[in-house]
């Protein structure tokens, strides 16, 4: 079985999943699919509200929720072992925490490219990090990143600059720790989706929606549902 952990949510299961997730791509149908599939989740927000609403609606007695800001490094270490200690198999993490950035290159600020890289990447770091010795010890783990198409086309379509590079980051490290985790029994994945219907994209025009959908195969965008 498994539990996981959601950022942004970040969510983290002992099917167990765990996870961290807030408003980006999912984790209310990866936390709904590891329910489903008998596992229990322990979610990770910044919001108490929006994290212990998603965890009513999972009605399951064995799954919690944490409240975590995943740029607190510190305190997201901390939380990590607790809920190692307080939920028995927690065995995969979802890192779907995540920002977005329409500002062209000339208009980013430091505070600009700061926040998007401290969420985005270093958020995602500090979660896999701090799981990784439990699942190293264990000798057992999977790690999920929810990254984007952008970083891997610069983006262009779905964020600029400080997203696009972000998001590189993410798929740079997923590899590298699919590397050298392999050997422990630790598998690491990103999944790359091009525009999903979230709270987060929502902030994107008409007409930069529409442009992003015409060069998309089937006509559309994803569903938050569908990366699950």
């Amino acid at each position: 079985m498994g539990t996981a952990a959601c950022h942004q949510v970040p969510i983290m299961s002992s099917r167990r999943v765990s996870g961290h997730s807030e408003a980006g791509t999912g984790p209310k149908g990866a936390a709904k699919l590891i329910d489903e599939g008998g596992g229990h989740v322990v979610l990770l927000a910044r919001h108490e509200q929006r994290g212990t609403e998603a965890l009513a609606k999972l009605g399951e007695e064995g799954s919690r929720f944490y409240k975590l800001d995943v740029s607190d490094s510190a305190k997201a270490r901390e939380t990590v072992d607790k809920i190692f200690e307080e939920v028995p198999g927690v065995n995969i993490l979802i890192n779907c925490a995540g920002v977005i950035s329409t500002k062209k290159f000339d208009e980013i600020d430091d505070a600009e490219w700061r926040r998007v890289i401290d969420i985005n990447l270093t958020g995602t770091f500090t979660m896999m990090s701090a799981v990784y010795p439990h699942f190293k010890a264990a000798h057992t783990g999977s790690i999920v990143n929810v990254s984007s198409v952008a970083g891997k086309i610069g983006g262009g379509l779905l964020g600029t600059a400080a997203y696009a590079s972000s998001k590189a980051g993410v798929n740079g490290l997923t590899k590298a720790v699919a590397k050298e985790g392999g050997k422990f029994g630790i598998r690491t994945n990103a999944v790359c989706p091009s525009l999903t219907l979230t709270g987060m994209t929502s902030i994107l025009s008409d007409e930069n929606s529409k442009r992003i959908i015409a060069g998309i195969p089937l006509g559309r965008a994803t569903r938050a549902s569908e990366p699950a």
